[in-house]
């Protein structure tokens, strides 16, 4: 981490340490620009890609260029790669370096039913030995520059978490992220810090926390409380994206941000459909401002209402009237 004192962080590129997670689906180059630029870099000290699966052989430099997107010029995007070969893995590696990515990432937690099926992902929760020779090669390949990998707690169960912790340390990774939900958990309410505390303990390496950090003032708490380095925010960026930095964003605002979204999305070659689409799913979870009322179990309510919307331009018309309702007293 540049500015560091630490000897581990400085090797990392975060201006700070909040992240954002890498999130399948929805941190594709256009959603994290839209949220860099709310934020300085001392609010928000990186992001992610979505995740991308090397199969059979090396991901090219283009295509790994592409989804890096445009360079911040004080938040870096690392970029995550999800393998089970470590060849292909070893020379994606290398292309992501070439491409532009400050870090190279690795997936071992991702629960979805394709890439399990793939042995992939949260597939290798279940053999530490797998993990650590992944990350070895992936290291091996980066030379001196960083990778990070992420994890769940484990697979049925967590107790194989200490486990994968020290498999992804001996591979060699400059940074470990434990989501601290397992595999067969998903994403369910429930958040256990407790094993996030087990993961510091088992490694000299930092480690950054995810899961049921839900609201800005968790990212100090759980520092604090469980001793990781740096705190990584997912679903709760879906629902607030101000949520790194704690401000309190308007209507208006909140609209602007979700309007700001679709034009992007559609200057980047998605058609009117992929870009509602992809502002749903942004509603579904959406609670900064007030924008949208009513929760997902209410069928008549305000939320089920937007996303019941077939036609794109209707959908944004009602989100910018949305913005422009004053907020309903106290």
């Amino acid at each position: 981490m540049n500015g560091s004192t630490d000897p581990r962080l400085a090797r990392l590129p975060f201006a700070s340490k909040n992240l954002l997670a890498p999130m399948e689906g929805v941190t594709d180059p256009v959603f994290r620009e839209v949220v860099q630029a709310l934020h300085e870099a001392r609010d928000l000290g990186g992001t992610f890609t979505e995740f991308v699966r090397v199969v059979d052989a090396p991901i090219p430099t283009a295509k790994l260029r592409r989804e890096l997107g445009r360079v911040h010029p004080t938040i870096p995007v690392g970029l995550q790669l999800m393998a089970n070969r470590p060849e292909p893995l070893a020379g994606s590696v290398e292309n992501a370096f070439e491409a532009g990515a400050p870090i190279v990432d690795l997936n071992f937690g991702c629960p979805a039913k394709g890439t399990l099926r793939g042995c992939a992902g949260g597939a290798l929760l279940d053999d530490p030995p797998r993990v650590e020779a992944l990350v070895a090669a992936a290291v091996r390949a980066a030379g001196e520059r960083p990778v990070s990998v992420k994890i769940r707690a484990g697979g049925e169960d967590d107790a194989l978490l200490e486990d994968l912790a020290r498999a992804v340390e001996n591979g060699g990774a400059a940074l470990l992220t434990v989501h601290c939900r397992t595999r067969r958990e998903g994403y369910a309410d429930t958040a256990d810090w407790q094993r996030l505390e087990r993961a510091v303990a088992a490694v000299s390496i930092p480690v950054c926390g995810n899961g049921g950090v839900d609201r800005t003032a968790d990212l100090e708490r759980v520092r604090r409380e469980t001793g990781v380095a740096f705190a990584m925010i997912g679903r709760a960026a879906l629902a607030d994206p101000w949520i790194f930095s704690g401000h309190t964003a308007s209507r208006r605002e909140a609209a602007d941000f979700l309007l700001t979204y679709a034009a992007r999305m559609a200057q980047a070659g998605a058609d009117p459909r992929q870009v509602a689409g992809r502002v749903k799913q942004l509603l579904r979870y959406w609670t900064a401002a007030d924008l949208v009322c009513g929760r997902m179990d209410e069928p008549d309510g305000e939320r089920r209402g937007l996303l019941r919307i077939e036609t794109p331009t209707e959908l944004l018309e009602r989100i910018a009237e949305a913005g422009r309702r004053p907020l309903a007293p106290a």
